[in-house]
């Protein structure tokens, strides 16, 4: 099989998946940020340790450099709006927070008030994974503010284009 053909197929297998969409909210250095992230999952029962991928090419991840912690968020299937900006804007041009509701969380870092779920979580290592850098998160404080009839999932968003596409 061809090197396009196996990775077209490989891309359908991910796809197919459907992973739910999180958003990933940081601050750092008086700079605060966030984007959407498609690389993130649990890594560990016991201790609890969670993975989330963020992209060499975006703003989060530069604020994410000088950051202790993150806040990692669950997206309902109704805020797809919230993707859109989160996933569709670059803090390079504009502060995303201006245009959603939040507040200051552990550490002061922003925690997004109309999500179902979040939680924040020390960033305990650092690992190069090619495009993105793995944040391997130690959680220290959630919260469940309401039930979620239904996540968003990845099919609802393959169609965005990334803010920050340099």
């Amino acid at each position: 099989m061809a090197t396009e053909d196996r990775t077209a197929v490989f891309d359908a297998v991910v796809a197919a998946a459907d992973y739910p969409v999180l958003l990933v909210t940081v601050q750092a250095a008086g700079r605060r940020a966030g984007c959407l992230v498609g690389f993130a999952t649990q890594v560990s029962i016991e201790p609890r340790r969670f993975l989330v991928g963020l992209s060499k090419k975006n703003y989060t991840y530069r604020v994410a450099q000088h950051a202790d912690r993150l806040a990692v968020h669950l997206l309902g299937s109704e805020q797809l709006s919230l993707a859109r900006l989160f996933g569709g804007e670059t803090g390079d041009d504009i502060d995303k927070f201006v245009h959603c509701d939040w507040r200051p969380g552990p550490g002061g870092i922003p925690v997004l008030s109309t999500v179902p779920s979040w939680f924040v979580a020390r960033i305990r290592d650092r690992y190069d994974l090619g495009d993105h850098v793995g944040m391997l998160l130690e959680p220290e404080d959630a919260a469940v503010l309401r039930p979620a009839a239904e996540t968003l999932h990845y099919h609802s968003v393959a169609d965005l284009v990334a803010g920050h596409t340099v």
